[in-house]
């Protein structure tokens, strides 16, 4: 059943960051790790949620740079999840004809998972329905000084002068650059941060913060939260009577 929201004003991109799997499986008496493993089933009635709305891009938090601090077993745990992740979502790429993208530092991954990666990329690369976006090592300060670190090379090599660099050409370089920007930005866990997620792709997100454990986050309560979304009032610097005139001449 569809549970798309009724208002027209659609968010174009949401990001999820997928927190309280360990929570989820410490109050359930669940074996260790098996939290990420509940979390991981969570993700699917979302995606279908995203997909039927006409969201464009989801991008979901699976796995941070700093999360390589965690117990080596949890570690282990959760890069198997994310192959299992790959191989159990690609029949439902092909059903729903979505593109499945992956952004993060890729150098700190086996070559198994980078593989399959890469060729679920490849599969899915002309598909049109909707983006599904896993980061998978991933930091937002990793990504805006990559970015910078691209457009320094640039410059010591002749190609580009410094003072030519600004938001828009930075803007170019960050992970996500050929997608639109984040517009509703959900952490689940009741937690109420960032860490350190899209921080340039959302600098004018709306953000939402829930009570709910992530394997318990469901299609019903991210529908409210769009229909919140298109009652706020995006100002993008500007006040809110020039908001309200540009709106009444579209």
């Amino acid at each position: 059943m569809s549970m798309s929201a009724p208002s027209t004003i659609l968010p174009r991109h949401i990001a999820i960051i997928m927190d309280g799997n360990n929570r989820y499986g410490k109050a359930h008496n669940l074996g260790k790790g098996q939290g990420h493993v509940a979390g991981k089933e969570a993700l699917d009635p979302i995606v279908e949620y995203c997909v039927e709305t006409g969201i464009e891009v989801l991008t979901v938090f699976a796995f941070s740079s700093e999360n390589w601090q965690r117990p080596p077993t949890e570690v282990t745990l959760l890069m198997q999840l994310l192959a299992l992740t790959i191989n159990e979502q690609m029949p439902r790429m092909n059903e729903y004809r979505i593109r499945l993208r992956f952004i993060g530092d890729r150098s700190h991954l086996s070559a198994d998972l980078q593989t399959l990666m890469a060729d679920a990329e490849a599969k899915t690369a002309t598909f049109e329905a909707m983006t599904l976006v896993i980061a998978i090592s991933y930091g937002g300060q990793w990504d805006i000084a990559h970015a910078a670190k691209q457009l320094a090379q640039q410059v010591q090599a002749g190609q580009l002068r410094a003072e030519d660099v600004n938001t828009e050409l930075l803007g170019e370089y960050v992970q996500l650059a050929d997608v639109p920007a984040v517009d509703m930005l959900i952490r689940t866990g009741g937690e109420y941060r960032l860490s350190n997620f899209l921080l340039w792709q959302a600098a004018y997100a709306e953000l939402f913060f829930t009570q709910t454990l992530w394997p318990d986050f469901a299609a019903g309560e991210l529908a409210m939260m769009v229909t919140e979304f298109a009652q706020r009032q995006r100002r993008f610097g500007k006040t809110s009577e020039q908001v309200v005139t540009e709106q009444q001449f579209r």
